[in-house]
């Protein structure tokens, strides 16, 4: 049987020349950066070059980098480290969307329950987007820290960062931005944005699991939250992953040079997957979730009304196809999108809801393989 992966946007193969250069590290020998000898001097040029490399194509210095162990530990110094520095000139309120990965909104609900803080959680429209005059209602000079991503894990909507920056900066707060899912798709120069902190992960980019960087603009107050050695300038202890920092920065590289055409073949992926479902599905209609235009050229996320989601999942992976419900941290669990909810969608929608997410890999010869697949399953389900 043929198996076909439409769920980048959880995590994408890596890419041959990452896990190339990365092998190339791991063979040279022990690699700590911290260490004085020769070992740990070559594992220091690494580590320089790969922050080096990420600063220049992100638009920042390199020392704005600090490396962790992926995009929820990013969002957590960033989120804990920002609110407590805030914390302490008095500001202790946060605010954050109704649509933000767990790893942000459990960490603002737990600093909320557990230190004091006074958490605003700003709800979006129909279509994803953050309610821009719902979060200046609430900021004042109370709050610390604002917590938006730049655009959706689910159904792949960009949030006006821009706009969002100007409003916290105009009231003296913080802004952290989750760009995990964005990082690859959307070009940044984080020196010129109105950003604070953003939060970056490497296996969404074909990069290995396992490491991700956090944007800590100059200036910004922030404190540890993970204690030990001065590694990373005293902001993240332990030693560095070497070898996945250099994948990561490979990675990146690969993105950006490539980013002319292949975010464009990616797009035409994902339009060519909507009409092949619109040719096969004609007398079943489906609706599809997240804004029109401002999204991700990567992600689709479709309900097939009367399609049960579970139903629908386990069908599709029985046949080879491999999707998801929604972020990858919850679609193992029966829980319905917190995301689709927070849109206001229709039970209908909510429960027949299906994301599939291109890259790496995946050619238009496949979707038109993958499209009777999928339509006939709708098709079985819906009797």
């Amino acid at each position: 049987m043929k198996s076909f992966y439409f769920d980048h946007a959880a995590t994408t193969p890596i890419h041959p020349e990452v896990a190339h250069e990365m092998i190339a590290v791991m063979q040279q020998g022990p690699a700590n950066a911290s260490s004085m000898h020769h070992y740990g001097r070559a594992a220091k040029a690494h580590l320089n070059r790969s922050r080096d490399t990420l600063a220049r194509h992100l638009g920042c210095k390199p020392s704005e980098l600090t490396f962790t162990s992926g995009g929820t530990e990013s969002d957590n110094l960033a989120i804990i480290g920002a609110a407590r520095a805030q914390a302490a000139k008095g500001r202790k309120g946060l605010i954050t969307s109704s649509i933000e990965h767990h790893a942000v909104l459990h960490t603002m609900q737990w600093l909320a329950e557990h230190e004091g803080f006074e958490l605003h959680i700003v709800p979006v429209d129909n279509t994803g987007m953050v309610k821009l005059d719902q979060l200046a209602d609430v900021l004042d000079e109370s709050i610390g820290v604002i917590s938006i991503m730049h655009a959706n894990n689910e159904v792949g909507t960009i949030q006006p960062i821009e706009q969002i920056g100007k409003l916290a900066h105009e009231a003296g707060a913080l802004l952290h931005v989750d760009a995990v899912q964005s990082l690859g798709h959307l070009p940044l120069n984080l020196n010129e944005l109105p950003v604070d902190l953003v939060s970056f992960s490497s296996h969404k980019i074909n990069g290995p699991q396992g490491i991700g960087a956090l944007y800590i603009a100059t200036g910004t107050p922030i404190s540890a939250i993970v204690q030990g050695g001065s590694q990373e300038r005293k902001r993240r202890a332990g030693t560095e992953n070497v070898a996945a920092i250099v994948g990561f920065a490979k990675a990146l590289d690969i993105c950006v040079n490539e980013r002319n055409n292949w975010q464009p073949f990616v797009a035409q992926l994902r339009n060519k997957w909507v009409e092949l479902l619109q040719q096969e599905l004609d007398q079943h209609p489906f609706i599809i979730n997240g804004h029109a235009t401002n999204t991700l050229p990567n992600i689709v996320n479709i309900s097939f009304i009367g399609v049960d989601t579970e139903s629908m999942l386990m069908n599709l992976d029985m046949a080879g196809i491999a999707a998801a419900s929604g972020s990858a941290c919850t679609s193992g669990s029966l829980e319905r999108s917190h995301v689709l909810k927070a849109m206001g969608l229709s039970d209908e929608r909510l429960n027949s809801a299906i994301r599939f997410s291109f890259g790496m890999g995946n050619t238009i010869e496949q979707l038109q393989e993958a499209a009777p697949i999928v339509a006939g399953i709708v098709k079985r389900l819906s009797t």
